[in-house]
């Protein structure tokens, strides 16, 4: 699914280091860009000691291919590497910090790395998750990061700072800290959700799409007017949260039948041990086999009503009725259910007792199981995030969260979900990295006000003399440090 994007002439950069703006001269820009393909010392310290004045350039930022090679890749210490990498070619600055979300099932980590022997500039924003319980890999490989950053960038051991969200940012405080002996700033986790969309919406191309059977990925551009929508962000639990502008926002419902739900439904029916590996059996299962359809109930479609003979009409409906009629089969052939088809030694039949009972094979798999309670799970996110989106007059509904990992039918359900309800008049937007929107906002939490979004300051300065563009960045400056950000 993942696909590398061409790079965007039209994504603004962001604001920049003092030392870092934009050439007055066109025929300048030339000789400014090969000058930034090294960072020199004096920057290099200064990110270290201020890291409130890292700025991240996104111009030309781009999804990197799932066949390209990232430094750090590799799950040596538990984790899983996400392939679709952003790439970052026109920031050259050191970033100091990674970011971690630390939810109740999975820990997903961000941080930036750039390629020590590439003559390429630039660098790119890293993806990793590791399951919760097995946070110990991740502190550890967290170390490994700061160990590499202190050799790239010839920084201090204490120079490393953590940005963490989630539960576990307060849960795991003290062990993160301890073990990396560097500064942990727990962030506001709803915060950081709406800080990592609005990021992923507005400047990364070939992010936010559609999904359908028929257009599996039809991506929209990058925009600038996003506000108002609804943000429905399914990890252990549902979070449904109506942003209204940068900052603005707040929880308006949600749901604890989540994808720790299926998770843990799943891990008792079947045996599955990751999650990844209950998608794969939903993949293969058939879940006509499990739930009761319109079809069952009518032998054919609902059209009065606009239902398909494929709707599922009960959830799991199929399995109470087919256990009453293996139980009725059991009796009727001499309670072989309870054991009593051994022969007893002076029956007729007891000649005949060494030959087994072929046992009848189960009407459903446990494939057929996890297909029809990702669905069940999913329709109902549907169906509460259309409510919801109607209630507070939101036409705009994007789906994050780790539980939907790009599956195709995670996907399709709940983009069935919203048309469906709503008469095809909204859709279901989904992420290319729609796991870490939390991860992501605490990396930029980092980064001054406006540093990338479009019409921002930087595109105020264009045109400027050198005096005034100093005089304009300083202002800014200063409002950031006043706490306005």
């Amino acid at each position: 699914m993942a696909a590398e994007a061409p790079q965007n002439d039209n994504t603004p950069s962001a604001v920049l280091s003092e030392d870092q703006h934009t050439p007055a001269d066109p025929s300048d820009s030339s000789k400014a860009n090969h000058n930034r393909m090294r960072t020199n010392t004096a920057e290099i310290d200064s990110t270290i000691n201020h890291p409130g004045s890292v700025k991240i350039n996104v111009k030309g930022a781009f999804i990197v291919d799932q066949k390209s090679v990232s430094p750090d890749r590799g799950n040596s210490h538990g984790g899983s590497h996400d392939t679709r990498d952003i790439r970052l070619p026109n920031h050259t600055a050191v970033v100091s910090h990674i970011a971690v979300d630390i939810g109740g099932s999975l820990a997903k980590l961000v941080y930036f790395s750039r390629e020590p022997h590439s003559r390429e500039p630039g660098g790119r924003l890293n993806f990793m998750n590791f399951e919760t319980d097995r946070i110990d890999d991740c502190v550890e490989f967290m170390k490994q990061l700061k160990v590499k950053q202190q050799e790239l960038n010839g920084s201090k051991p204490g120079a490393l700072c953590v940005m963490a969200t989630g539960g576990g940012a307060f849960k795991y405080y003290d062990k993160i800290r301890d073990a990396l002996g560097v500064d942990v700033l727990a962030e506001d986790e709803m915060e950081c959700l709406i800080i990592g969309l609005d990021f992923f919406i507005t400047e990364i191309p070939r992010e936010v799409f559609t999904y359908s059977e028929t257009d599996p990925m039809h991506f929209t551009d990058p925009r600038a007017d996003i506000y108002p929508y609804l943000l429905v962000n399914i990890g252990s639990g549902v979070s449904m949260i109506k942003v209204s502008g940068p900052r603005k926002y707040v929880r308006v419902g949600g749901t604890s039948l989540g994808g720790g739900t299926l998770w843990g439904l799943l891990s008792l029916l079947t045996g599955s041990r990751t999650f990844d590996e209950m998608l794969g059996m939903a993949e293969r299962g058939d879940n006509a086999k499990v739930d009761m359809l319109v079809g069952d109930i009518y032998g054919t479609d609902y059209g009065k009503i606009g239902l398909k003979s494929s709707t599922i009409a009960s959830s799991f409906g199929k399995v109470f009725r087919m256990k009453r009629e293996a139980e009725r089969e059991a009796e009727d052939s001499g309670g072989l259910a309870n054991g009593d088809n051994e022969s007893q030694p002076d029956s007729p039949d007891a000649d005949k007792s060494d030959i087994p009972f072929p046992p009848k094979e189960p009407p459903f798999s446990s494939a057929d199981i996890s297909r029809s309670l990702l669905y069940a799970i999913s329709n109902n996110i549907g169906q509460i995030a259309y409510l919801q989106s109607e209630k507070h007059s939101l036409s705009t509904i994007y789906f994050g969260g780790s539980f939907i990992r790009g599956h195709r039918q995670t996907m399709n359900t709940l983009s069935y979900a919203i048309k469906f309800w709503s008469n095809g008049a909204k859709s279901a937007y989904f992420l290319r990295h729609e796991g870490y929107l939390g991860a992501v906002g605490a990396f930029l939490k980092r980064q001054p006000r406006n540093w990338g979004r479009r019409n921002s300051l930087e595109d105020e300065l264009v045109g400027l003399g050198t005096e005034a563009r100093a005089e304009i960045r300083a202002a800014a400056e200063g409002n950031a440090e006043g706490g306005e950000y």
